[in-house]
Parts: C-alpha cells; structure tokens; sequence
C-alpha cells in the first residue's frame, strides 16, 4: 500500500507542475512575453493543451460561461490541491501511524 500512496503521489505532483507551467505560459503568451509563432514555445504550448485539456473540459462544461475569462484551470488546481491533501492525510493510515 505504501508503494501506491507514493506512486499516486507522484502522479499528482506531475500535474501539479505540469498545470503550473501551463498556467505561467498561458499569462506569457497573453502578455506578449512569448510568441506561439516561434517553433519551440508554440510546441510546447500545444502539447500541454493537449494533456491537460481532458481535465479541463468536463469542468468547463459544468462552469457556468463567464466570456473571455476561463475558470477550469483554477478550478483543476483547487481539486489537483484538495486530492493531494487527502491523499496526505490519510498517509497515516498507509503508515500505520
């Protein structure tokens, strides 16, 4: 069991950064800091959309619209949070403590 707690903690902690970049090149890219045009950002860009939008997507359908202003990411990062600390919380029990 102690093997699984650390195997989806890790997981968990994948997406954690891999939303974290995301989000912080999301807000570069709006703020004209990078350009999609170039080969490398654009790449980059593209294949952490592709990863992370089937997270994204059930919760936008749930999500009222709110016009240029997405809520999925937040809301992903407020679960991918709440996932992580129950998963730490009951560590205990993988424990034994």
């Amino acid at each position: 069991m102690v093997t699984l707690f650390q195997a989806l903690n890790i997981i968990l902690d994948v997406v954690w950064f891999v939303m974290i970049a995301h989000i912080i090149m999301s807000w570069l890219i709006n703020f004209n800091v990078l350009n999609l045009r170039q080969p490398i950002v654009g790449q980059i860009w593209y294949g952490l959309n592709n990863l992370l939008e089937p997270i994204y997507q059930p919760i936008r359908r749930i999500l009222p619209q709110t016009g240029g202003l997405d809520l999925a990411p937040l809301v992903a990062f407020i679960i991918l949070m709440i996932l992580q600390r129950a998963l730490i919380n009951n560590a205990g029990f993988f424990y034994g403590y």
